[in-house]
């Protein structure tokens, strides 16, 4: 007869890869049942993905085979499971919402979105905060004109806490303070994702009325990351009106609604709607197409928050490290504070119509079709 005991010694042969331990001892094996010759059980990874799933699924069949000989159950009887650390209750409690930024694809401005709509929304008299979760390509530290500043770090009731860098009435937190600006970023995915949480869980955010969070272009282990450790209010997601970059957003506001993540979209920015020539100034280009954005958010019933168009100041006032939105009386001041009202709205009406956004707790899958 087949014992709990002799499968658990002989499952300790098997060892993760990466974390260079065997699986019983790692706390992999669950829900361990044995009936005549059938043994089954679940394989539990921590987090959201391993790449090592299935090669350990077969050396876990390989392992007892060769121990049992072939006539045991074992093929298609091992499931698995992923598992979330818990999630800390008091991860920035001073923090009122926290409002994604985000795009399909990369190029369409939506880190210059992010700049513009956080110093903005400063200019209300709101506490902000500006995480750049572009871990890389941080590109926040210079267009706020703080390339060479670094962190302070100082203690929290026993913990060593990050002070957030504070310009233009924005607290901002970058990878780019951490690393040299010339040094390219080549980060497996759980050190990208393990650089964000500390740029969450280990700053001294305070009082915030609006924490954006500048992410990555696409969907990847970082939007996943960010939703699991803290309650996010809303996203909003920023595109050309090109067709190839709507294909895109139309991917993003799906993450952002599906079932396991259910974070509500709060609209859409239409970034390089138009070009106006200095010298014809009553004169619209629609260089990427016209209207997209606007055709997206009818169909997706999403508000589309503000159209801006392609200006040269824009760019030249990021290299410079001196956002548009910091003129109010220019033209695109007016358009970056008309968005930030509009976020305002869309946020005040997302939080009397909806409760609190709770971190995401992965749902745990069984596959009962497994080697």
């Amino acid at each position: 007869m087949i014992s709990r005991s002799q499968v658990l010694d002989i499952l300790k042969q098997v060892r993760h890869p990466d974390k260079k331990t065997d699986i019983v001892t790692l706390g992999m094996v669950e829900d361990l049942e044995i009936e005549g010759n059938k043994i089954q059980f679940t394989l539990a990874f921590p987090g959201v993905s391993d790449p090592f799933l299935e090669s350990l699924k077969k050396a876990c069949v390989r392992t007892l085979e060769q121990h049992f000989g072939e006539d045991i159950k074992i093929r298609g009887n091992i499931h698995h499971r992923f598992k979330t650390v818990r999630i800390e209750e008091d991860i920035l409690p001073g923090v009122k919402n926290i409002i994604a930024v985000a795009s399909g694809k990369g190029g369409v401005g939506k880190s210059t979105m992010a700049v513009n709509l956080a110093v903005a929304l400063a200019k209300t008299n709101a506490k902000v905060g500006l995480i750049d979760a572009d871990i890389f390509g941080p590109s926040i530290p210079k267009m706020f004109q703080v390339e060479t500043v670094r962190p302070e770090v100082k203690k929290v009731q026993d913990r060593d806490m990050i002070i957030p860098v504070e310009k233009y009435g924005v607290r901002l937190l970058s990878i780019g303070f951490f690393v040299d600006p010339d040094d390219a970023l080549v980060w497996r995915g759980p050190m990208a994702t393990n650089a964000l949480k500390q740029l969450i869980n280990q700053a001294d955010w305070g009082e915030l009325d609006y924490l954006l969070i500048d992410l990555p272009p696409g969907t990847s282990d970082i939007h996943l990351t960010m939703v699991q450790e803290v309650p996010v209010t809303g996203a909003v997601m920023v595109s050309t009106p090109q067709d190839i970059a709507l294909s895109d957003v139309i991917k993003g506001i799906s993450m952002f609604r599906s079932e396991n993540i259910n974070v509500p979209v709060l609209g859409l920015i239409e970034n390089m709607a138009w070009f106006t020539p200095e010298e014809l100034p009553d004169n619209k280009y629609f260089i990427f197409g016209q209207g997209g954005c606007q055709k997206l958010a009818d169909a997706y019933k999403l508000p589309l928050l503000q159209q801006v168009p392609i200006v040269q100041s824009i760019r030249e006032d990021g290299d410079k490290g001196t956002p548009s939105a910091l003129d109010e009386n220019s033209i695109l001041g007016t358009i970056f504070q008309s968005l930030a009202s509009r976020v305002i709205q869309e946020v005040d009406r997302r939080n009397k119509e909806q409760g609190p956004t709770q971190p995401v707790k992965i749902k745990t899958t069984t596959l009962k079709n497994s080697h």
